[in-house]
């Protein structure tokens, strides 16, 4: 018997559950940076054991979920008195998509482990950002990643019905805050068209591309510019836009697959500025989601 062989399998099974794990914790976190801190951390705590104890965990991915699972639950109650300090409003970090030449990947970027789909949309996201940090490790592990409730309890260290009740809750938040969206085919053109009334200044345009009640949100961390208050209304957005293009010396606007959706990227310098998520229904554009501070775009530069 091969002890040395079995050890390395052992391990290589352990180092394959990274993709998993930062899927997991960035869809904890809505932040690619702390995500990868969180994973960091988990193999941190595997290392630190002795063989002989790594040895005995029988499920070394459910300890390693586990473990991650707790690190981000602690991290969410902090992350709450932190974004009450906060300047202006927070928007989880945007993720390109690398397989459609959004930036140069950097060896093994943790972008890259992400999967694009509907539970990494931003308007999700920022849904999951009104859960407790109970509700949405209990909400993500079920519904997402359809972790039993017995799982589910086992890392909460709660009953399986309190689990049950938690994701209920989640559940609810997510199918209050549902409305009719546009496919990604529709979206695409949508977003074109905005692109170019955008980079036109064409505010007329943009009222017409613009839900009369749509509501964009701009992040800028108190780093840049950006407003600090949702800014609601066609119109209103739409001289915003304008003002912002006519001030940014530069700017070239790109169409970009923004966490998984049509979405837009505005660099100045050859420096992307601001990555825009688009909500739309009905052929308008219902939500835009500004993200402004520099150190949510590391994903996006090169």
């Amino acid at each position: 018997m091969d002890v040395d062989a079995d050890v390395d399998v052992a391990q290589g099974a352990v180092l394959g559950e990274r993709r998993r794990l930062t899927n997991l914790t960035y869809r904890f976190l809505g932040s690619l940076t702390e995500a990868e801190d969180a994973v960091q951390e988990t193999y941190a705590r595997w290392y630190a054991m002795s063989p002989g104890r790594q040895a005995a965990v029988e499920k070394p991915g459910a300890w390693l979920t586990t473990v991650a699972s707790r690190i981000c639950l602690d991290q969410l109650g902090s992350a709450r008195a932190r974004r009450e300090s906060y300047v202006g409003e927070w928007i989880p970090e945007p993720l390109p998509d690398r397989t459609r030449g959004a930036g140069s990947a950097a060896a093994d970027d943790p972008a890259d482990r992400i999967t694009l789909d509907e539970s990494v949309s931003m308007a999700f996201l920022v849904v999951l950002e009104s859960m407790t940090p109970a509700e949405r490790v209990a909400f993500v592990l079920h519904d997402v990643f359809r972790y039993a409730f017995a799982e589910v309890a086992e890392i909460l260290g709660r009953t399986p019905a309190a689990c049950r009740q938690l994701a209920s809750s989640g559940r609810g938040r997510v199918r209050a805050a549902r409305t009719a969206t546009t496919g990604p085919a529709q979206q695409a053109v949508l977003v074109s068209d905005f692109k170019r009334a955008w980079q036109a200044q064409d505010i007329t345009a943009l009222i017409g591309l613009l839900d009369p009640d749509a509501t964009m949100t701009a992040d800028g961390g108190g780093v840049v510019a950006a407003a600090l208050h949702p800014v609601v209304g066609g119109e209103k957005i739409a001289q915003y836009l304008a003002f912002f293009a006519q001030k940014a010396t530069g700017l070239v606007l790109l169409e970009r697959t923004v966490n998984g959706a049509p979405g837009l990227v505005a660099e100045v310098g050859g420096a992307p500025a601001t990555v825009a998520a688009f909500g739309c229904a009905d052929g308008r554009v219902t939500h835009i989601w500004a993200v402004r501070n520099p150190e949510k775009l590391g994903a996006w530069a090169g």
